[in-house]
C-alpha cells in the first residue's frame, strides 16, 4: 500500500478506530453528533464501552483492519499502538501525542522509532490536531471547531494545529471539506496530501499552509496533476522575513528553506500564494465557486464616488484592468442613470435608483453582459443591532445582482468594503446564488488576481514537469577548481569562453602576444577564489611590459597565471550563479552583474530544469534590462546569445546535480546583437 493509497483510506474511511480514554470519547461524540454512518471501534485494554460504542482491549481484536485511526495515548504507548496498526494493515493513523522530533534531544530517536514500526503506513502528525471531514462526517479532531456538514467545499492543509483551527471559525462563509492538520509529518508529505485529496471529486480547491517542504519533488508531481485537473492551489507559505524562518524551524524542526525558491516554485507550478489567513480565505472562495478566471479584465459598481476611485487605486496596484464599457452596453446604462451620471467603469451610479429593485437589475445585468472577466458589486450590509431600520436600498441591489447573474450567464461578486460588514448567512446565500461573496477590497482584488493567474497557469501547462527530488551530499568533500578548469568545464557545455592559455612567470608576455592584447592576467590557483580581492587581477594589459609588470606584482602568490584576451564592446554584463539548496538542490539565479552586483541586488532566481522562456522572462525581467534593449543610443545586447549561455550553465547544473555545491560566472558579457555572450570569469567548487 502506498502512502497515497493509505490516505485515501483515512480521507474517506469505511470504518474509524479510537485509542484512547477521554480524548477517545471526545472523538466518538462529534463523529455520532455529525453524522459518520461506519461503524466506530474504540480501543481501550480495560473498558468495554466507550460512547456508547463496543470497546476492543487490542487493535488485534478489531472485527477488520480499520482505514482511519485516532491515537490518543501518551507518546510512548503511541509508538506500540502505530506497530500494532502497522500489521493489521490499517489504512492510517492520526498521532495526537506532541513530545516527538518538534522537542529534539530524545524526541527525534522516539520519532524515528514511530517511523520504523508504522512499516510506511501514513501517519498524520504527530503532534497535530487530527483529521475533519465535512463530507462524510468523519471527526479526527479531539478539540473544539467551527465546521459543519457541506456537500462540497475546499481542502485545507496545514502545519499548524491552531490556524488550522482559526480557518474552521471563519464566518465568511467558505465552505471547508477538509483539515487536515499534518504536525510533524512522520509518514506523508504535503504532495502526497494534495495527490489523496485530488481523489475526491468534491474537492473544489485546496489551500495549504506551509512552513516547509520535505520533497519538492513529490510536492511539484502533485501540483501538476492539481493543475492539470483544474483543482486550484493557494499557499501560505510562512518564513518570508528572517524572524518568520526561524521561528518556523523552532516549531517543526524543519528548514525553512530559502523564500525566494519557494516563490518560484509556486510560479512554476500555477500555485497562489497569499501572505495571510484572510487572503487565503478569499481567494480559496473565488476558486471554489469560478475554478479561477479567464483574465484581469473587471468592472466595479457602487453608489459611491470615493468607493469607485478607492477600487480603482487598489486594482491599478495589482495590474487589474478596468476597460471602457462597450458603447452599446453603455447607452443602454445611461438611459436607466439618466444624463445626471457619468457613464464609466468603475461606475458610480449614485442613488438616484437607490431601493429601486427593478433598475438596479437592469443596470447591473447590462454591466455584465458587458463582457468582463468578472463584475462587482461595492455593497456593504447595514448593522440592525442598534435599533436603525435599512431603508431598503440594500436589500434592492442584493436582489438585483443575484436577478442580473441568473439573467447573464455572467460571473459576478458582491464586495464589501470592511470584511465585518457582510454577514455570514448572506455570504452563503451569495454562494448558492452564484454569486461571489467577497470581504475586504484589498484581499477581493489579490484573489481576483490570483484567480486569472491560475487559468494562465492551465493554458501553459503543457510540457510541464516535476523538479527532481534532491540528493543530499556532503559538501565539506567538495574541492575549489581554478578559473581555468572551470571555464572549460563549462566550455564543454556550450558556453562561450575568451581564448586564455596558463603561463609561467617566463612565458607570461609571450603568451600574451600570441593571444593578442589587450590581455587580462590572474593568478592560477585553486585556493584563491577572490583573485581581485588580494591582487591577483590585471586588465587592460595592451603590451609585453604591461603583462611583465603585472606578474612581478603577483609573484608573492603564486608562479602560474592565467593569461586571457580581454572582452571588448560588450553591451551589459550579467551573473549567472548556481547554489545548492537543501531542499531544491542546484538552483539558478541571474542578475546584474560585474563589480556592483552585490551592491545592486538585482537578480531572480529559477529552479532546474528551467526553459528558455523562463530564462528570457527572468532577464527581461530585472531593472537592467534596459541595457539589453539598448540604452540611450547603445546597441542592443544579443539576448538569445545570453540565453543559450545561461541554458549551457543550467545544463552542466543538471548535469552535475549530484556533485556540484556552487558555481559563479562574474562577469558573463553580453556583447552587441549577433555577437554573442562570453564568460569572462567562472568559479565552480563541487566534489569530485
Amino acid at each position: 500500500m502506498s502512502v497515497v493509497d493509505g490516505l485515501r483510506r483515512l480521507l474517506k474511511p469505511r470504518h474509524i478506530a479510537v485509542a484512547g480514554g477521554r480524548l477517545a470519547s471526545v472523538i466518538i461524540r462529534e463523529c455520532d453528533r455529525i453524522g459518520y454512518a461506519g461503524p466506530i471501534w474504540p480501543i481501550h485494554p480495560e473498558k468495554t464501552e466507550i460512547a456508547g460504542h463496543k470497546a476492543y482491549r487490542t487493535v488485534a481484536d478489531l472485527p477488520e483492519a480499520p482505514d482511519a485511526v485516532f491515537v490518543a495515548t501518551p507518546r510512548e504507548p503511541t509508538v506500540e499502538v502505530v506497530a500494532a496498526l502497522a500489521e493489521r494493515g490499517a489504512g492510517a493513523a492520526v498521532c495526537y501525542a506532541s513530545g516527538f522530533a518538534e522537542e529534539g534531544g530524545d524526541g527525534v530517536a522516539l520519532q524515528q522509532r514511530l517511523i520504523e514500526v508504522a512499516k510506511g503506513m501514513p501517519i498524520v502528525g504527530p503532534n497535530c490536531y487530527g483529521v475533519l471531514n465535512l463530507l462524510d462526517g468523519c471527526v479526527l479532531w479531539p478539540d473544539t471547531h467551527g465546521a459543519e456538514r457541506v456537500e462540497r467545499g475546499v481542502a485545507i492543509i496545514t502545519q499548524s494545529g491552531n490556524i488550522a483551527l482559526n480557518i474552521t471559525m471563519q464566518r465568511r462563509g467558505l465552505p471547508i471539506a477538509y483539515v487536515i492538520a499534518v504536525g510533524n509529518k512522520a509518514i506523508g508529505d504535503h504532495g502526497d496530501y494534495i495527490e489523496a485529496l485530488l481523489a475526491d471529486e468534491r474537492v473544489t480547491a485546496i489551500g495549504i499552509h506551509i512552513e516547509s517542504i520535505d520533497d519538492v519533488g513529490l510536492f511539484s508531481t502533485a501540483a501538476i496533476k492539481a493543475l492539470e485537473k483544474g483543482v486550484p492551489l493557494v499557499v501560505l507559505k510562512t518564513g518570508r522575513s528572517k524572524l518568520g524562518a526561524e521561528m518556523a524551524m523552532s516549531h517543526t524542526s524543519s528548514l525553512a528553506g530559502a523564500d525566494a525558491l519557494y516563490d518560484a516554485l509556486f510560479a512554476r507550478y500555477g500555485i497562489s500564494r497569499v501572505v495571510d489567513v484572510p487572503s487565503l480565505v478569499e481567494t480559496l472562495k473565488l476558486m471554489h465557486l469560478f475554478g479561477g478566471l479567464p483574465g484581469r479584465r473587471i468592472s466595479s459598481m457602487s453608489c459611491s464616488g470615493g468607493e469607485a476611485a478607492l477600487i480603482a487605486d487598489l486594482a491599478a496596484d495589482r495590474g487589474l484592468e478596468f476597460a471602457p464599457i462597450p458603447e452599446k452596453n453603455a447607452t443602454c446604462m445611461q438611459e436607466l442613470l439618466t444624463e445626471k451620471v457619468h457613464v464609466a467603469n468603475p461606475l458610480d451610479y449614485h442613488t438616484y435608483i437607490w431601493g429601486d429593485e427593478p433598475a438596479n437589475t437592469a443596470l447591473f445585468t447590462e454591466m455584465l453582459r458587458s463582457g468582463f472577466d468578472l463584475s462587482m458589486l461595492v455593497l456593504d450590509q447595514p448593522r440592525t443591532d442598534r435599533g436603525l431600520v435599512p431603508d431598503g436600498g440594500f436589500a434592492a441591489a442584493r436582489a438585483a445582482i443575484t436577478k442580473a447573474v441568473k439573467a447573464s450567464g455572467a460571473r459576478a461578486a458582491v464586495v464589501s468594503s470592511l470584511p465585518e460588514n457582510m454577514m455570514e448567512e448572506d455570504a452563503k446565500a451569495l454562494l448558492a446564488d452564484g454569486v461571489l461573496p467577497m470581504q475586504g477590497m484589498g484581499d477581493a482584488l489579490t484573489a481576483i488576481v490570483h484567480g486569472a493567474d491560475f487559468t494562465a497557469a492551465r493554458a501553459r501547462a503543457n510540457g510541464l514537469v516535476p523538479l527532481k527530488t534532491v540528493s543530499r551530499i556532503d559538501v565539506s568533500k567538495a574541492r575549489l577548481l581554478s578559473e581555468y578548469e572551470s571555464k572549460h568545464l563549462l566550455g564543454r557545455h556550450g558556453l562561450e569562453l575568451p581564448p586564455s592559455r596558463i603561463a609561467g612567470t617566463v612565458e607570461a608576455a609571450s603568451t600574451a602576444a600570441a593571444l593578442g592584447f589587450p590581455v587580462a592576467i590572474k593568478i592560477h590557483s585553486e585556493k584563491i577564489a577572490h583573485k581581485s580581492d588580494v591582487g591577483g587581477v590585471r586588465l587592460g594589459l595592451r603590451s609585453r611590459a604591461d603583462v611583465t609588470d603585472a606578474v612581478a606584482s603577483m609573484s608573492h602568490l603564486g608562479d602560474r597565471f592565467l593569461v586571457e584576451r580581454m572582452v571588448e564592446g560588450a553591451v551589459a554584463e550579467l551573473i549567472v550563479g548556481v547554489v545548492r539548496d537543501p531542499q531544491f538542490g542546484p538552483t539558478l539565479t541571474v542578475g546584474a552583474g560585474g563589480v556592483l552586483v552585490e551592491m545592486l541586488q538585482d537578480a531572480a532566481v529559477m529552479l532546474l530544469p528551467a526553459t528558455p522562456e523562463e530564462i528570457r522572462e527572468k532577464l527581461m525581467g530585472l531593472r537592467m534590462a534596459r541595457l539589453l534593449e539598448g540604452f540611450r543610443g547603445k546597441p542592443r545586447g544579443d539576448i538569445r546569445g545570453a540565453i543559450k549561455a545561461v541554458l549551457a550553465i543550467a545544463d552542466f547544473a543538471e548535469r552535475h546535480a549530484d556533485k556540484l555545491v556552487e558555481l559563479d560566472v562574474n562577469p558573463l558579457f553580453v556583447l552587441p546583437e549577433g555577437r554573442g555572450a562570453v564568460a569572462a570569469d567562472a568559479l565552480i567548487r563541487m566534489i569530485d
